[in-house]
């Protein structure tokens, strides 16, 4: 697990549960992204973890011209327009480059064999990141430290602040919207057909190549959200973190059943959880190893994933 995920000073099973649940639904969200493309074309968009990389860097960039560098001494008003400016350009700049990418890169190849278009989207990733090595350098920069560290439920023993119910307030509110959206509206039907049979699809009226562009555009704009509240909560970001994060974002799609978008959230938590217990008992360097053999073990039992389920091979 990242280290600026720090441990608070309130020891206790509870308060790591709670740590792990913040951690691990800031996870989530980010995998979403990455199940919302792979459940419509089965692709492993590799460059997502970049692509939200960058974005944290563009917020950061917003921040910065708008002047709003820190809380203290702002008013609500600056702070919150701060962060509104962000949670608007930052997604719709990440949609239209995730667009761009399926147009120029992924739509040429989306007949040929999938080891050429997973080898492409690593080539992407790699762009991507020397694009952010290039923009800020290689030394972490500080994020605007906008949303206050009060403790919201002080007295209890344990710590929730408003940066983490701010996590957890996006994360579920997202899960719930593009369920939603996917199960009730006309493009998320088109969605649901294309990922079943994109011929069938086509044959039936529905433009195949537009579903995917939107759902690389849904996807990148998910990763704008989750940049922005990333860097609102870390405050610290580097060139580094897309890979960092996307493969642990990767990992709690895969565990909670990859293409299920209830399932991301909860393999992002079990990641979370497991990742902050196994670090507080176990310690930190036995923190990754003890999530990949959970991952490991219950795909031995469920290779579907916690909430996927299982379907027969397209040929």
């Amino acid at each position: 697990m990242p280290e600026l995920f720090a441990q608070t000073d309130v020891a206790g099973f509870e308060q790591y549960l709670l740590l792990g649940l913040v951690v691990g639904s800031l996870y989530a969200l980010i995998a979403l992204g990455y199940t919302m493309v792979y459940g419509i074309i089965e692709l492993i968009n590799f460059a997502h973890g970049d692509l939200f990389m960058l974005g944290t860097f563009l917020a950061l960039s917003l921040a910065t011209w708008v002047g709003v560098e820190t809380v203290t001494g702002q008013g609500n008003a600056a702070i919150a327009a701060t962060v509104l400016v962000m949670l608007v350009v930052t997604p719709l700049a990440c949609a239209s480059l995730n667009i761009l990418t399926d147009r120029v890169v992924y739509k040429p190849l989306r007949n040929s064999p999938k080891l050429t278009v997973i080898v492409s989207a690593i080539g992407v990733s790699f762009i991507f990141m020397n694009l952010g090595l290039f923009w800020k350098g290689a030394t972490p920069v500080r994020f605007p430290d906008l949303i206050p560290d009060n403790n919201l439920i002080a007295g209890t023993g344990l710590a929730f602040t408003w940066k983490d119910l701010m996590v957890v307030g996006v994360t579920v509110p997202a899960m719930i919207a593009l369920t939603l959206f996917v199960k009730f509206t006309p493009l998320g039907k088109a969605m649901r057909a294309t990922a079943q049979n994109p011929t069938a699809a086509q044959l039936m009226g529905i433009n195949v190549d537009r579903v995917i562009a939107a759902t690389f555009g849904i996807g990148g704009a998910l990763a704008g959200v989750a940049s922005v509240v990333y860097g609102l909560y870390i405050k610290s970001v580097d060139y580094q973190i897309g890979f960092q994060n996307g493969l642990y974002a990767f990992t709690a799609a895969v565990l909670g059943g990859i293409g299920n978008i209830p399932g991301a959230v909860l393999g992002g938590i079990v990641i979370g959880v497991v990742g902050e217990l196994s670090k507080a008992y176990l310690g930190a360097k036995w923190s990754e190893a003890t999530i990949f053999a959970i991952l490991i073990v219950i795909l031995l039992f469920r290779p579907a994933g916690l909430l996927g389920a299982r379907v027969r091979e397209k040929v």
